[in-house]
């Protein structure tokens, strides 16, 4: 008998919720805004989005989360609004009667491409998630990386400048160059408008100079981190992911250049750098694994 498990992806802006086959198809797949709020909001969001999926042969309920989760199924994701200890794992426990597993979106991504994406058979593989945030899914020798709080990964605090400016205090150096929010950011300045990563990604597609200058200069920032990665983790491979990866060679192609600049020289030649093969779908297929694997007896018979 197949097995299933009902799955979230939540980010800062959408979140996204499935019903996953324990082959890695999903089966049913449904999408909706990040509540601008935050706190309950957000919960009661996924809570209704999971009631429109079927449960009948589901084992377990994942969460990926962009932020830390605590052993408890508390969540501290400071992208979005009243999250410094939510609850998730036992409210969702209670709602649903199922066992529930609550991860760093960063660990369900790197788990999900190496299951059914890019990284297949890749024992040591590095997931760098670019989007309203940023983090590093890491597996070293097939193991998950967690840290002793469990905090490995948390790149977006990667140092890739020597002065320290302020907006560092809340978000990291890496993170406030090189995510959506500081792309855009770069270009306001430039633009003197308001504007956001997507359409500055449209404007660099369409030849226009100032934008892939920005994107130019987030892509040599990121290719100082992945060089770090690199010399610390000598990875088979690196997979970008995430919805700033979406600027495909204009972000990478100076990343690329960057990282092989900076990095140790037969470690680098080691490395490959992917985009991620499965997108959207890479820390829904991840959430699930991690259930597969942690809840391996458990099954449901509700419809």
């Amino acid at each position: 008998m197949r097995r299933y498990a009902l799955v979230v992806d939540l980010g800062g802006t959408k979140i996204a919720v499935a019903r996953v086959e324990d082959t890695g198809r999903i089966t049913h797949r449904l999408f909706a805004p990040t509540p601008p709020a935050g706190g309950a909001a957000v919960i009661e969001t996924i809570i209704n989005l999971l009631h429109q999926l079927p449960r009948k042969g589901a084992c377990a309920l994942g969460v990926g989360v962009p932020g830390l989760a605590y052993p408890t199924g508390l969540v501290w994701a400071p992208n979005i609004s009243g999250w410094e200890r939510m609850p998730v794992g036992k409210t969702l426990s209670r709602r649903f009667n199922l066992p529930v597993l609550v991860e760093s979106d960063r660990n369900a991504f790197v788990t999900g491409e190496a299951w059914q994406g890019c990284a297949k058979r890749c024992r040591d593989v590095v997931f760098v998630t670019i989007g309203t945030g940023i983090g590093a899914g890491i597996i070293s020798g097939g193991r998950l990386i967690r840290g002793w709080g469990e905090l490995a990964g948390s790149v977006g605090w990667m140092a890739v400048r020597d002065r320290f400016l302020s907006p560092y205090n809340a978000v990291g150096c890496l993170e406030s160059h090189v995510a959506g929010p500081g792309i855009a950011r770069a270009a306001q300045r430039i633009f003197r408008r308001a504007t956001d990563a997507r359409d500055v990604v449209g404007l660099a597609r369409r030849g226009d100079p100032q934008a892939r200058k920005v994107i130019a200069s987030a892509g040599h920032y990121l290719g100082l981190a992945l060089a770090n990665l690199v010399d610390t983790l000598n990875p088979q491979m690196i997979v970008i992911g995430g919805g700033v990866a979406a600027a495909g060679n204009l972000l990478l192609a100076p990343a690329r250049e960057t990282m092989r600049q900076w990095s140790q020289p037969l470690a680098v030649k080691q490395v490959r750098l992917r985009r991620s093969r499965l997108g959207a779908r890479a820390g829904l297929l991840g959430a699930a694994k991690l259930c597969f694997d942690r809840f391996p007896t458990s099954t449901s018979t509700r419809p």
